[in-house]
Formats: C-alpha cells, sequence, structure tokens
C-alpha cells in the first residue's frame, strides 16, 4: 500500500511552502491533486513527475492509487486543510490503512476571517461542496451568531443569499472571499444579502455570515399563523396536541422523522423548527397539499423538508431514509396497512405516534400496531377548547 504526504496550499500562483513541504515535493515522483492544484504547483515538481488527476468519480482516483507499487509515496496537494472537509479526511475513510503526513495551509475561512480581523473561535463551519443543503440549512434554523460557508459552483454565494431570502432568514450579513491567497485577484465584498443574491462570483469563494439579530423561534407555532387547507381550521394539528406528541416521539437523538399524512406540514415544521439536525420526510397523497406546506415553511424559516405527494402505501421506502421516529397525522381508512409498512421500514427502538379522534381508530391502532410488532408504550387523552378528546398513543418497535 502507497503512502501519502497531503500538503495545503492557498490559491496564490506562485506558493510559499514550508521547507517540510518542498522537500517532501523535491523527493516525491508521484503526484496527486485537482487540475487547479496542478497549475499552482506545476514549475515545483521534478522531471519525470507522474500525476493523478483527482476528478470525479472518485473511485478510479483511488484505483490508481491502490495499483502503485507498495510504499510508494503520493504527495497530494489539496486547498487550505486538508483535514478541514478535505481531502485528507478521505483518504482516512477509503485507505484506512494508508500512512498519512499532512502539511497544512490555512483554510479558507479562517483566511477569510483574518482579512475581516474576526475572531472565529465559535464560528460554525459547513460545507456545501459536493453536499446538500442539510447542514447549513441546520446551522441557519439553529440561529448560529456566525457562520461560516465552503461553496462550490451549485452553491454559489448568489443562492446561498437567495435561500436565505427565501426563508425568511434576512438577520445575516454577508462577506464573501473570491480568490483567496491569490494577490492578483483576492477580492473581498462585505454585502447585504440582497445584495450577494443579484451578483454573480468568482470560484473558488467562500463565505462568512454574521447574524444581527435573532430571529424568532417559538417552541409551539399558534394553529393561525400556519396556512390551511381550503382554510378547514380542522386540518391542523392543534398547538397543544401537537407538541405533545413531538415529546412523545422522543425527538433528540433522534435522525429521521416521517410525518405520514402532513396536510399543512405543522408538525413536520415544528418539529424542524426544534431540532435543527433532524431529516424531515413529509408524505400526503393530496397534491394540493405540496404547495401549503411550502408555503408555511416558507413563512416559518423550516428549509429542507423532504414533501413527497403520492399515497403512502405506493411509495417505494428504500427511496428515503429510515425512520427512527413516525408521526401518523392522517390515515384514509388505511391505518392497519401503514403500520405494516412503518413497522418493516421503522429501525430498532424507533417510535410511532398516532393521533387518534375517535374510539374505532384508537381500536385500530392498538390492534394494528401489535399485530406489526410493534408494543404499546404510552397514551395520554386531552381535550383543547370545546374540540372533541384526541388520544396520543406511542408505539415502540
Amino acid at each position: 500500500m502507497c503512502e501519502f504526504v497531503v500538503i495545503g496550499i492557498s490559491d496564490n500562483p506562485r506558493p510559499e511552502l514550508s521547507s517540510e513541504a518542498l522537500g517532501a515535493i523535491a523527493a516525491g515522483r508521484v503526484f496527486s491533486g485537482g487540475r487547479r492544484h496542478r497549475d499552482i504547483v506545476e514549475s515545483l515538481l521534478p522531471a519525470g513527475a507522474e500525476w493523478i488527476d483527482i476528478t470525479v468519480p472518485l473511485s478510479d482516483v483511488f484505483e490508481r492509487y491502490e495499483a502503485l507499487p507498495d510504499g510508494e509515496r503520493v504527495v497530494v496537494f489539496a486547498s487550505g486543510d486538508p483535514l478541514f472537509f478535505g481531502f485528507a479526511a478521505t483518504l482516512q475513510r477509503r485507505m484506512p490503512q494508508a500512512g498519512i503526513r499532512v502539511i497544512p495551509h490555512f483554510n479558507s475561512l479562517q483566511t477569510l476571517a483574518h482579512h475581516m480581523l474576526l475572531p472565529y473561535e465559535e464560528m460554525r463551519a459547513v460545507s456545501l461542496t459536493g453536499r446538500q443543503w442539510d447542514a447549513f440549512d441546520s446551522a441557519l434554523i439553529a440561529g448560529e451568531a456566525l457562520i461560516g460557508v465552503l461553496t462550490d459552483r451549485l452553491h454559489t454565494p448568489s443562492a446561498v443569499a437567495a435561500r436565505m431570502l427565501e426563508y425568511g432568514y434576512d438577520n445575516y450579513t454577508i462577506t464573501v472571499g473570491e480568490h483567496l491567497g491569490n494577490p492578483e485577484s483576492e477580492r473581498i465584498s462585505a454585502l447585504t444579502l440582497s445584495e450577494a443574491a443579484a451578483r454573480e462570483w468568482q470560484q473558488p469563494n467562500s463565505i462568512i455570515l454574521r447574524r444581527t439579530h435573532r430571529r424568532r423561534r417559538p417552541f409551539g407555532i399558534p394553529e393561525e399563523e400556519f396556512e390551511l387547507l381550503d382554510r378547514r381550521v380542522n386540518m391542523i394539528t392543534k398547538m397543544p396536541v401537537r407538541l405533545l406528541a413531538l415529546s412523545m416521539l422522543d425527538l433528540r437523538g433522534r435522525s429521521s422523522l416521517w410525518d405520514v399524512g402532513f396536510c399543512t406540514g405543522s408538525v413536520s415544521i415544528e418539529a424542524r423548527l426544534q431540532f435543527p439536525d433532524l431529516k424531515v420526510t413529509s408524505f400526503e397523497r393530496r397534491p394540493e397539499c405540496a404547495a401549503i406546506i411550502e408555503a408555511n415553511a416558507r413563512r416559518h424559516g423550516a428549509p429542507g423538508i423532504t414533501v413527497v405527494t403520492e399515497d403512502f402505501l405506493d411509495i417505494e421506502p428504500s427511496a428515503y431514509l429510515s425512520p427512527d421516529a413516525v408521526f401518523i397525522g392522517g390515515h384514509g381508512g388505511k391505518l392497519r396497512d401503514m403500520l405494516d409498512v412503518v413497522a418493516g421500514c421503522l429501525t430498532p427502538g424507533g417510535i410511532v405516534v398516532f393521533n387518534s379522534v375517535g374510539a374505532d381508530s384508537l381500536r385500530s391502532f392498538r390492534s394494528g400496531a401489535v399485530a406489526a410488532g410493534l408494543t404499546i408504550a404510552k397514551e395520554h387523552t386531552i381535550t383543547i377548547d370545546s374540540h372533541n378528546p384526541i388520544t396520543i398513543i406511542k408505539a415502540i418497535k
């Protein structure tokens, strides 16, 4: 198995490297990195050097590494700190037995903070480079005071700012650093989100967001603050019932919630706001409800909910992250069949909670849960104002 020396560099076309890094380059034969990295360091490589481009799919890159003779040393160039969302961490995952030495540089968020004279010890750093919005959305919902963002060609500063404005997170300023470390093209821009959304940006770039004030995030959203289905006030889980159901789902520390029969999306949105790292997947057979949950998610600042509009019994469960918590808010008379599907997908120790508005559905849940291999754990019955009593019942796999 080959060994690796991973050298962090900036975007400076004339890199200033340590004697340790220069010594590793001089002694090297096989080198690797992105094409941009090769342009920067090519003049430093010894004659006859072999270069392995790091491009997707990464499986091809690692096949080339694995084909090298045992003990061959590969000098890899990476941006900034190779252990900060970087290639050294990828090497550790893909080739855990390989010897790895890291010679780091400042990462781009550190460099940008230095330009801003910004103490950054409490900054929440997230990467959107080749990733989805999940970690960024979580940082927004949590209301982090400082958020550092690594971008890519899809998740640009314009796209980041537009997403924040779409979900009402206008309580941040944005600073964008382009070509950080390159004295000829480096540019630092401090703007409003609206200004950033309207501009085009040079790659590579990084972002630091600074919160100007806290955004309201209530614990329990009144039902009158939701857009409703056909103005039907009975088609939403009332706030006290919603909070009790979420409590029984025991969501702290769980990773995936399925909300089956979401209608307005009140349970999904409340769960997303209270547990920002929770992956929420919401199912509803009425297609008109998609626009309603999306409008409510924007209104309350709850990005990142996966919305599925089809009959729950027709879904392919493997297409979604397996749940460790499920809330059943609507069943269309097919509760037992739903419980069979849920029990088959639910992770061990997972929880199912159901709000029953009548004796028949309560009996159906009890018997259906037991038949599906679940254990009834707890029940609470409450009455809200002049509404009929509701029983919230919990089962565990």
